[in-house]
């Protein structure tokens, strides 16, 4: 059964919780626009572009945001400033369902008789292999079986935190250790997770973005590699930033999809921030749909992003 159906009561107070800092900020900052003022006007307006970019939006996303509202306005003369939440509610929902396609399944794969293989993509310290982690035990939970691939051997704390990560869910980690062939990894951990049945593989890559050629390079022999144990492999290209970076989550996006073609965003560690606003931006400005936020330390704190209850956590 789909999570959207049933947006638990506690999955609502664990994303309010999360988005906590982003809401607060948000929200006096509207205060702020709005006092003294009962329609929205030109002066209204602007106050509100300067709301959304501060809150790390975007510009590009922002203006995007202001045409749309000025749209209403037009229509609407007499549009009241307590009628702006539900407004920027609706057009900013709007603007991540474009994006989006549509919500997603509670980890559920679709029918293959291969393993459904993630490829996950970052620089170092975004939450990259914590989010694997997390990603294991939630499908381990959903009753899959999970096998990860230690592929970032350039640093060999990635290959030992992600041995720890396996150990704690309980799943199975191919290494070849520190210094080994990424694609050699990623070969073994395919052949095997397609010789054991498991029904997801997660692999690991390596964060570095300072030689964008040789990450280019790297990441399109192991995806060669993966295609040819499972064809069509990797399912998903998943990348993820740090949503406490704000505009930087901007760049890291831009350079991860030149380098390859990533489908799918998981934004991390969005309870310690207010540039929440980052999920609305990166999503727009890249055109590829946010897949989990993180939300929390606990392994039940990487959600998958409904765009409604996102948008309804922020502004109501």
């Amino acid at each position: 059964m789909g999570l959207f159906g049933s947006f638990s009561k506690s999955k609502k107070e664990n994303l309010n919780k999360g988005l906590a800092k982003t809401k607060e900020s948000v929200f006096k900052k509207l205060s702020r626009a709005v006092v003294g003022k009962s329609t929205v006007d030109d002066d209204v307006l602007d106050e509100l572009e300067e709301v959304l970019i501060t809150s790390d939006v975007g510009v590009d996303t922002t203006l995007k945001i202001i045409e749309r509202i000025e749209e209403r306005v037009a229509q609407d003369k007499f549009l009241g400033t307590s009628e702006l939440n539900r407004i920027l509610k609706e057009e900013i929902a709007a603007l991540l369902e474009e994006n989006n396609k549509g919500d997603y399944e509670a980890y559920e794969l679709p029918k293959s008789e291969y393993p459904y293989v993630i490829m996950v993509v970052g620089v170092n310290g975004v939450g990259k292999t914590t989010t694997i982690g997390k990603l294991a035990h939630q499908f381990k939970n959903a009753g899959k079986k999970v096998m990860l691939g230690a592929a970032d051997t350039f640093r060999a704390a990635a290959v030992d935190q992600l041995i720890i990560w396996s150990e704690r869910v309980g799943v199975p980690v191919v290494n070849q250790g520190m210094g080994a062939d990424p694609a050699s990894v990623a070969f073994e951990t395919l052949t095997k997770a397609k010789e054991e049945g498991s029904d997801v593989v997660i692999i690991d890559t390596a964060g570095r973005l300072h030689n964008k050629i040789n990450l280019m390079n790297e990441l399109s022999k192991i995806k060669r590699v993966m295609d040819r144990v499972i064809p069509g492999a990797p399912n998903e290209i998943l990348l993820i930033l740090d949503g406490s970076t704000g505009q930087n989550a901007f760049e890291q996006a831009k350079q991860f999809t030149k380098a390859t073609e990533v489908n799918a965003l998981a934004i991390t560690k969005l309870d310690g921030t207010a540039k929440g606003g980052v999920v609305i931006g990166v999503s727009d400005q890249f055109k590829v749909p946010v897949k989990y936020i993180g939300i929390g330390e606990g392994m039940e704190d990487l959600q998958v992003f409904n765009r409604n209850e996102f948008v309804a956590s922020l502004f109501d």
